[in-house]
């Protein structure tokens, strides 16, 4: 009878406190405020749960399971053209913290269409040693919301280079060509920052390099075509007296050298894989040793010119996590070993058709294999903050390099990892502009995709067949489509926590219109944005993390706290786009850094 009484009390409170305001915290005030202190309405004998915490049940913190399934579209995507002139081709993108992106190509042609601000050239001497001057700008500030590009001046040739952010925020590049190729630069994130180049940083030429974050915020720099080596880039100014020889390099090379730019990802516990051609291993860097070798990929090669996709799917924490954290590999596409050779004489291979997935964090790895619905060569692979994977970009056959490529892939495909086997691939709406050789992609803050690049020409060709392409595109993903605008979230930043401590709680405070939401089909992702070159984004990583609570602290205003990475290992220091998904449907991203 008590029990009975008791419920007859508070039902028609709780049912108050939705219509009503003023029986619910503020969510705009400090979190001194003593209504954000209190968790609920106390009355005597009686304390009410804040609405959004009654009937969402026990949470256990399975991140990859919801309580309902994500919402169904048969939505297939949208393009849209952003800019007609990019100003310099696309070859090289990343996003920055200050919502800019880098784009530049290289020195060596000589030439874009954007000329250097106040009249400024920079003098060279061309191949007969005749003093020259070049004017032109080969990389720009650029602009995602308005399509505005600020020319920006680089001396020593990026061509083929590599990169990633500091945990500052600081853009860092690798490598190039001739003058470029042992070349370090540094592009800040001030209002008129510009590159600072250390030309002779690097022991070895890095040309067609890969570069990642390690645990520790330095950076480990590997391959490049003739250099069988790796090394650590050292601080600005300084410079590396010698590398590191690694055998893996030039036992997985050949006469195509289907091992430049080596796919590289760091693992949970602080280990390198390296993956070039068919071959990967697992490299310790602190004592600079293969601790494993993996089975050979069959099929194919997998690297520069053969030109694969790689990343690594979604990487789920937990409130309490496992003593190992699973890291799992996903390779896709890629051409026959002889393909680039048979491709110089105009005979273009189909390229592979299979994504072959990998987990390296467990004993005894075995790849496993499945088949996209259309062959792809130097496509582009990324992580969408809801957990899919958007694959796009690059040819049907052939390889990559200028001129070795043919039937242009224009259909991006959507790659759903924990679907069913036959339900993971789908086909999404076509491009009109081919995105051949030296394309590349960014996941923008807003959950569309900015496309660029493309130029499998020596030099700015307009006229070619596939031409030096300028234009930039921006794809929304079947996630945007407008009949799912309404189950949105919207992150309010001001009532959020942007500096992250590992392993400690955090809140992210999002508005929701629906009048009940069941905590477990609440997520919160955490994305590394990368440098994208060649097909491979560098440093990309895409976290769920532990989810601790959801509740509702204002009508359609949730509050949902989550435990930040618990090391550097899962996730080095760094800035990082939050995104809080709902049924499948991600928020705008919020920036945040981890320290």
């Amino acid at each position: 009878m008590a029990a009975l009484l008791r419920t007859l009390i508070v039902f028609p409170l709780l049912l108050v406190t939705v219509h009503s305001q003023f029986w619910l915290p503020n969510p705009f005030r400090g979190s001194n405020d003593d209504q954000d202190k209190n968790p609920g309405l106390k009355l005597p004998g009686i304390t009410i749960p804040l609405l959004g915490s009654i009937g969402i049940g026990d949470e256990t913190d399975k991140a990859d399971q919801g309580a309902n399934p994500p919402f169904e579209t048969d939505y297939k995507g949208l393009w849209m053209l952003l800019s007609a002139d990019s100003g310099a081709n696309a070859m090289h993108v990343n996003l920055l913290p200050n919502n800019k992106i880098i784009m530049f190509d290289a020195t060596a042609f000589r030439m874009s269409t954007l000329k250097l601000p106040n009249g400024e050239c920079i003098p060279y001497k061309d191949d007969k040693k005749r003093d020259k001057e070049d004017c032109w700008s080969h990389g720009v500030e650029f602009d995602y919301n308005t399509g505005y590009k600020r020319p920006l001046k680089m001396v020593f040739d990026p061509w083929c280079s590599s990169g990633g952010l500091t945990a500052d925020g600081i853009l860092i590049s690798t490598g190039g060509w001739k003058d470029g190729t042992r070349t370090v630069r540094y592009m800040d994130t001030c209002e008129d920052c510009d590159w600072r180049e250390f030309q002779y940083t690097l022991a070895d030429a890095r040309w067609y390099a890969t570069q990642i974050t390690l645990a520790d915020g330095g950076f480990f720099l590997v391959g490049g075509r003739k250099s069988f080596s790796y090394e650590y880039v050292p601080p600005a100014g300084k410079s590396n007296a010698e590398s590191i020889k690694f055998p893996f390099l030039y036992q997985t090379t050949d006469i195509e050298e289907n091992n430049l730019y080596p796919f590289v990802h760091l693992s949970s516990d602080g280990n390198v894989f390296i993956f070039a051609n068919n071959r990967s291993v697992l490299l310790n860097p602190k004592t600079n040793k293969i601790i494993k070798e993996f089975p050979i990929l069959e099929g194919g090669s997998r690297n520069y010119p053969a030109s694969a996709m790689s990343a690594l799917l979604p990487i789920k924490l937990y409130v309490k996590n496992a003593a190992t954290i699973a890291v799992e590999v996903i390779i896709c596409g890629g051409a026959k070993p002889q393909a680039y050779t048979l491709a110089q004489n105009s005979i273009f291979l189909p390229a592979l058709q299979d994504c072959n997935r990998l987990q390296i964090t467990k004993p005894n790895a075995q790849w496993k294999k499945e088949t996209m619905p259309t062959p792809r060569v130097m496509g582009d692979m990324l992580n969408l903050p809801n957990g899919d994977l958007l694959i796009l970009n690059g040819a049907k056959q052939g390889t990559s390099a200028w001129y070795s490529a043919e039937d242009p892939n224009l259909n991006p495909i959507l790659y759903s990892p924990y679907n069913p086997m036959n339900q993971r691939f789908k086909v999404l709406n076509p491009t009109t502009i081919p995105r051949m050789y030296h394309s590349a992609v960014a996941l923008l803050p807003d959950g569309k995709v900015l496309v660029g690049g493309s130029n499998p020409n020596p030099g700015y060709n307009f006229t070619a067949k596939y031409p030096t392409e300028m234009r930039i595109e921006k794809f929304s993903p079947p996630y945007l489509d407008p009949a799912l605008a309404i189950h949105r979230p919207i992150i309010v930043e001001e009532a959020s926590e942007t500096t992250l401590t590992y392993e400690k709680n955090f809140v992210v405070q999002f508005r929701l219109g629906e009048s009940f939401v069941d905590k477990r089909d609440v997520k919160v992702s955490m994305y590394a944005p990368p440098f994208t070159t060649h097909g491979y984004s560098m440093n990309q990583r895409l976290l769920f993390l532990g989810k601790v609570d959801v509740r509702k602290v204002f009508p359609t205003v949730y509050q949902v706290e989550v435990v930040a990475p618990p090391t550097r290992e899962v996730a080095p220091a760094g800035y990082y786009l939050i995104f809080v998904v709902y049924r499948g449907v991600p928020s705008k991203a919020m920036w945040v850094q981890i320290k």
